[in-house]
């Protein structure tokens, strides 16, 4: 209601005067209201007032007072009283009328003063009920700052009522919202609170590079609301572990607080390389992220074979391989000279992953020898020793050549009868057609070889073993060995095959001093054997049947 303010003069006799009297005239509800008419003349004027059309006496309104200087009090004011007030001069025709109204405060309500939320997955309204008179303003307020619409606030109003959404949650928006009201009368303020949950999430977990024998330590930090537990599991064999646990061997222990794990390997092991998961969970939910525990060591060889064999003009391949992490850098030195990759008149190098092969082609004794392959990473350097021995080789009177032929056919090469043996540096192997009697008894006699019962009965071959043997096998022969043939026959075919090297024990002796037989195949069933003093210098194994 629109209040206004005038002055009413009226010509009397009496000279009596309204002087300011203003309408509306507003009270607070509750308060003790009094309603001012001013009246001015040359006498006092008496003031009567009306309400409703009956004039107020104590008699019948007790609520209402007429007070000395002509003002209305209504005691104890309410929304009730409000109304059109009448004061008139007694005696006198001229009267003013005055609205009153009565003014009442906010009073506020809120449907849930507590709220939950997740963060990130869904939104919040927060809703505030209000009364008043003249109606409130409502409006919220954050940390002390009136929230304005946004994306994030979305603000209602229905009514009496106020709605505010908040959408797009955050952790950090989780605390305290305020809902005010407000109008002539006064203002109110009711709080409401956000809790907003946080579902676990790992912020903090890296690969870990670990040398062999130290400690690892892995870290896996998560946040949430609340903060979850963490706990790691072993992808290799599935093992969890804890907060404050430890592995039987006590190598793995886990420390945590805060949000925070550690997971400390002692003594680290090739076996620990591998995937670990760091789980962190809470009753909102979990997380889980993986990573790699890499195990760095210094070069492992792998060779067994050390000891190569071969002679002038003959190349022989010396392998060195190793494992490492990270890769080694390999190299080879003869006598503390390093051995260039570019390779010399009589040396090549070979390099791939892991492995570097040394090509040796000795042109005379002083290529034979000790050769170094040396295997180096930042985790240390390894050094591995490899011998080239030089293979013996024997020539007698006479010439006997034989070679090894493919399957199917067998080509007949000349020989020279009445010649002592000759062993070539590569001895091809036959191939027979011998069924039966003759071919079990042949290898009945090579497993007698094997045992080291060594006879002139000599070796059987047949067509599953074809092929050379292996680099090195350079037997000879003691002078006046003599080959021979069966039923004083010349043999057609000759196969020739070495035995390995017996180096102690009786059955070395035995090797020795006894004889070493050749079986040759053919179909004629013929025999070639070569007898006389051996020498064996062949690691090799023999194959067996």
């Amino acid at each position: 209601m629109k209040k206004t303010a005038f002055s009413i003069l009226f010509d009397l006799s009496e000279g009596l005067t309204f002087r300011d009297v203003q309408s509306p005239q507003e009270f607070r509800n509750g308060e003790t209201a009094e309603v001012v008419c001013a009246v001015i003349g040359s006498l006092v004027p008496v003031v009567t007032w009306y309400y409703q059309g009956e004039e107020i006496t104590e008699e019948h309104h007790s609520k209402f007072t007429v007070l000395p200087n002509n003002n209305l009090q209504i005691r104890q004011v309410t929304k009730a009283d409000e109304d059109v007030y009448r004061c008139k001069a007694r005696g006198e025709n001229p009267f003013v009328d005055i609205a009153v109204v009565v003014n009442v405060p906010p009073v506020l309500s809120v449907l849930q003063q507590y709220l939950n939320a997740i963060a990130d997955q869904e939104s919040v309204t927060f809703n505030c009920m209000t009364t008043g008179s003249p109606e409130p303003v409502v409006t919220w307020h954050r940390k002390g700052r009136e929230l304005e619409p946004s994306e994030q606030y979305n603000i209602r109003l229905d009514g009496g009522r106020s709605m505010l959404t908040l959408r797009n949650i955050r952790q950090v928006d989780g605390g305290s919202y305020t809902c005010k009201a407000t109008n002539k009368a006064g203002s109110q303020e009711r709080e409401i609170i956000l809790k907003v949950f946080v579902q676990p999430h790992i912020t903090q977990l890296k690969n870990v590079t670990a040398a062999e024998g130290s400690a690892a330590m892995i870290s896996c930090v998560a946040e949430g609301e609340p903060l979850p537990d963490i706990s790691w599991r072993r992808a290799s064999n599935g093992q969890t572990f804890v907060d404050g646990d430890k592995s039987q061997d006590r190598r793995f222990k886990v420390r945590g607080r805060h949000g925070k794990s550690v997971l400390t390997i002692s003594g680290v092991r090739l076996k620990d390389l591998g995937r670990f998961d760091c789980a962190a969970l809470s009753r909102i939910g979990g997380h889980r992220k993986s990573m790699f525990l890499d195990i760095e060591y210094i070069p492992k060889f792998l060779t067994n074979q050390t000891i190569y064999y071969s002679w002038e003009g003959n190349p022989v391949n010396i392998s060195c391989e190793v494992m490492s992490n990270p890769p080694a850098t390999m190299l080879w030195r003869r006598e503390r000279l390093t051995i260039s990759v570019e390779g010399t008149a009589n040396t090549r190098v070979y390099s791939a992953d892991g492995k570097s092969v040394l090509e040796v082609t000795p042109m005379s004794d002083r290529d034979f020898g000790r050769y170094n392959c040396t295997a180096r990473n930042n985790i240390g350097v390894r050094y591995q020793e490899f011998i080239l021995a030089q293979a013996a080789e024997s020539l007698s009177s006479g010439l006997g050549l034989v070679v090894g032929l493919g399957l199917g056919a067998l080509l007949l090469l000349p020989v020279l009868v009445g010649l002592s043996c000759f062993f070539l540096r590569h001895c091809g192997v036959l191939t027979t057609s011998s069924k039966g009697k003759d071919r079990e008894e042949g290898k009945a006699a090579y497993r007698g070889v094997v045992g080291a019962a060594l006879t002139n009965t000599g070796f059987w071959v047949d067509e599953d073993t074809v092929g050379l043997p292996p680099p090195g096998f350079a037997p000879r022969c003691g002078a006046g060995a003599q080959q021979g043939a069966a039923s004083g026959q010349v043999p057609s075919q000759c196969g020739l095959k070495s035995e390995p090297e017996l180096t102690s024990g009786p059955s070395a002796e035995k090797v020795n001093r006894d004889t070493l037989g050749f079986v040759i195949a053919s179909e004629k069933k013929l025999k070639c054997v070569c007898s006389g003093p051996i020498d064996f210098k062949s690691p090799s194994s023999l194959p067996v049947f």
